[in-house]
Formats: structure tokens, C-alpha cells, sequence
């Protein structure tokens, strides 16, 4: 099983981050806007369907919202991922700085780089939706 982790420093307060990315029905205008483009909720299970400035739509069941520690847990379902489980978890580094760090565990192991490649995506557009 292939394991991506990834992580970025973001000029922004954690709270204010945190809020955005707990909002996941709006994840594409509060969190990484032009990387998603489209967001649609479904009620049973919780889940959203996400669509990527690919054109690519990923079914998201949202597993964990837990504001305690600030960590979004979501799986993918369906597509060409046999697995696909990832967490965001929003921590402070500082005075009005923040750390964002993504993990998804996925197969097929073959799927890795392409999928490091979107966090990667993700990661830059969150960064620059929140220190614009």
C-alpha cells in the first residue's frame, strides 16, 4: 500500500484555516479554489463529490470532523482506487502561521505519483488561497 505524506506552511492563523477546511461542502471556494472547482453534498453517508480543475470527480464519504484536534478524515470511493483513506490535520507554528499536513493511504501502489502530484496541487492552491 502506498503512503503519501505531505506538508506545507501556510501565513495564516489556524483557526481561520481550520474553519475553512471543517466546511466541507465548500472546499472548493474556502479551501482551494481552482484546484476544485465544484463541490455537491450527499446525505447517506456523509459525502461530497468533488470535482478537480482536471475535469476528474472523486466521491468523498467524510469519515471524521473533529475539531478537538483539527483533523479531516475522508475515503474515496469508486474510480480507479481499490483503497483510498486520507486525513488533513491543521496544527499552529506560530503566531498567525500554520501547518497543514495531508496522509492518504491508497491502491493501486501504481496510483502513488499521480495522487502525490494532486496533494501536491492542493497543498500549493490552499496556500495561496490563504495568504492572498
Amino acid at each position: 500500500m502506498a503512503s503519501i505524506h505531505q506538508e506545507i506552511l501556510i501565513a495564516a492563523d489556524p483557526d481561520a484555516v481550520w474553519d475553512a477546511v471543517r466546511d466541507v461542502g465548500n472546499v472548493h471556494t474556502r479551501v482551494a479554489p481552482g484546484f476544485l472547482t465544484a463541490c455537491r453534498m450527499e446525505d447517506a453517508p456523509p459525502a461530497r463529490v468533488v470535482t478537480f480543475a482536471s475535469g476528474l470527480e472523486a466521491r468523498e464519504l467524510i469519515v471524521d470532523v473533529d475539531d478537538a484536534t483539527r483533523r479531516l478524515v475522508w475515503a474515496v470511493v469508486g474510480g480507479r482506487l481499490s483503497h483510498h483513506n486520507a486525513s488533513m490535520q491543521i496544527f499552529a507554528e506560530g503566531a498567525g502561521r500554520t501547518r497543514v499536513v495531508w496522509i492518504a493511504d491508497l491502491l493501486p501502489n501504481e496510483l502513488a505519483g499521480v495522487i502525490a502530484g494532486m496533494i501536491e496541487q492542493g497543498l500549493a492552491a490552499m496556500k495561496k488561497n490563504f495568504e492572498s
